[in-house]
């Protein structure tokens, strides 16, 4: 074969495969984002797997979780994983470092606050602007330790715990509040008996519909039959069936997800 004709083949694949990366794109009619919360980790790497392997991106929402191996979900021993998904290109928010839950609105604008881990686990604390906002900046502190890069300039309170006040703390600190649409809640920290895997894959497929935040963990220390990797590829596949891509967090950011 002479090289002329070669360069002919290679050209028109090259022109081929242009084609169908444009037809696929034009067949992406509607957008959901898939975000993770960290969790015990016990699912991670197959969350990673699965999402590598159907090359779409997600949004993962961190706090320094006790882990299903006794270390903790920000500390040097997951530095390798954060970084692997810094390479694929997903997205990372805050979870407040301490996994720091909302109690309710306390006097003069503050908060009070009980966080789950940390030196003041399971204490209800006052918390005003400054506290907060540190407790939510220390994730990005962290994060560029582990991986010399920052997070997006988003949080998500654990639970998906709120108030107006709340709300107004993190946006004065420059971080958007993300939480997660009805549709959304994937249902992973559900009891299994009661809530299947094929259950939950069936009502999300069905239900959830453009521009639609998900909400699951990298693994949830409650479930008996984990969720991933039980539903999480099927689901994958099921909405790239109903037309959708995989968009990443904050919505207005440049996205590559297909």
């Amino acid at each position: 074969m002479n090289n002329q004709l070669i360069i002919r083949i290679a050209a028109a694949l090259l022109l081929g495969c242009f084609s169908l990366g444009a037809i696929a794109q034009a067949e992406c009619s509607k957008k959901v984002y898939l975000t993770f919360d960290t969790g015990n980790m016990s699912v991670a790497e197959k969350v990673a797997e699965i999402l590598k392997r159907q090359n779409v991106k997600a949004t993962f929402f961190l706090a320094n979780e006790k882990t299903f191996r006794g270390d903790f979900s920000l500390g040097d021993s997951w530095k390798a994983y954060w970084q692997e998904r810094v390479k694929e290109g997903h997205h990372f928010g805050s979870h407040t470092y301490d996994h720091t839950y909302f109690v309710k609105d306390g006097p003069k604008g503050e908060v009070f606050e009980k966080p789950q881990f940390g030196p003041k686990a399971g204490m209800t604390i006052l918390y005003n602007e400054a506290a907060m906002c540190k407790e939510i900046r220390r994730v990005d502190q962290r994060f560029q330790e582990l991986t010399d890069h920052p997070i997006q300039r988003i949080w998500r309170a654990p639970g998906g715990k709120t108030s107006p006040t709340l709300i107004r703390m993190g946006d004065m600190c420059g971080y958007q509040h993300i939480g997660w649409a009805p549709a959304g809640f994937l249902g992973d920290e559900l009891n299994s008996d009661k809530h299947p895997n094929d259950a939950l894959l069936n009502k999300a497929t069905r239900d959830l519909k453009d521009g639609d935040v998900t909400m699951a963990h990298l693994g949830i220390w409650s479930r008996k039959d984990p969720w991933a990797p039980a539903v999480l590829e099927q689901l994958i596949v099921n909405l790239k069936g109903r037309g959708f891509c995989f968009g990443l967090l904050p919505k207005n950011s440049p996205n590559p997800a297909k």
